[in-house]
């Protein structure tokens, strides 16, 4: 699936989504955003894929919002539905985004190649896996230049990455946050040389899609209860899922492999 703002393509199992309105930036127009949302639904309705790979075309990954919608010369009339227009963008667009990306049946890496300013370090940070090149940024505007707040998940995302006091300082000071810093402060799993992004994207794309197909699910649920469970709860759900999860042929395999010294084969997605 190609659009011209969207790059779609599924090999050996590896779905790679490219953002592809490189003279602008890749900003997060209607149209970007419902090419990826349609690229999602191929993701999730096609078994045999079993990881996403996201990157963007030319010098940024994604600049966040079309403010191209919001030309200061148009009428007054027009310029105070601004607030609608943000709503639309997120309701129809944005958020639908960001939470297909967290709830996809495969695990979605995301390959940061330049610049991610606003939503798109929400759309970054919305991957399981993040890497950057380390000439990338993550950059929020939303509130120094804009008098806006960050949205697109950043605001949920963000601190539970790096601690509340990162978050504030990122977003007030509005500084931006290089790729190798971002590593440092946990935002992102890795900093990489430019030339080596796309092989170290696709190479992790290749080694989560060797996981067993529900394990992406199960460690983001994992995840997702520890951070508003106790750790009297937290222990008792692992509990209840390994009992659920031991009975599946997944562990059966990977004991199975362990025991004769070889790598695990698991199952494609149902």
């Amino acid at each position: 699936m190609t659009t011209s703002h969207v790059l779609f393509d599924v090999t050996e199992g590896i779905a790679t989504l490219i953002l592809n309105d490189a003279p602008r930036m890749n900003p997060l127009s209607h149209e970007l955003m419902a090419g990826c949302l349609k690229a999602l639904e191929r993701v999730h309705d096609d078994s045999a894929v079993r990881a996403l790979l996201i990157t963007g075309a030319g010098k940024a990954f994604c600049v966040g919002a079309d403010l191209s919608a919001f030309d200061s010369s148009t009428s007054v009339e027009a310029r105070s539905s601004a607030g609608q227009i943000v709503g639309d963008l997120l309701s129809q667009g944005g958020n639908p985004l960001v939470s297909g990306l967290r709830s996809l049946p495969v695990p979605v890496v995301c390959a940061v190649n330049g610049a991610a300013a606003g939503g798109g370090t929400g759309l970054a940070l919305a991957a399981d896996v993040v890497i950057a090149a380390r000439s990338a940024f993550f950059y929020l505007p939303f509130t120094p230049a804009l008098g806006l707040i960050p949205d697109a998940g950043a605001s949920w995302l963000l601190p539970r990455a790096v601690g509340r006091a990162r978050a504030m300082g990122l977003t007030l000071m509005g500084n931006r946050l290089s790729a190798q810093e971002a590593a440092q402060w946990g935002l992102i799993w890795a900093c990489v040389d430019d030339e080596g992004l796309s092989a170290q994207g696709l190479h992790i794309a290749q080694k989560l899609a060797r996981l067993p197909a529900h394990a992406v699910q199960e460690v983001r649920e994992l995840y997702r209860n520890s951070e508003v469970n106790t750790f009297a709860q937290q222990i008792v759900f692992e509990r209840e899922r390994q009992m659920e999860l031991a009975d599946r042929p997944s562990f059966d395999e990977g004991v199975r492999a362990f025991l004769e010294k070889r790598e695990p084969r698991f199952q494609s997605r149902d």
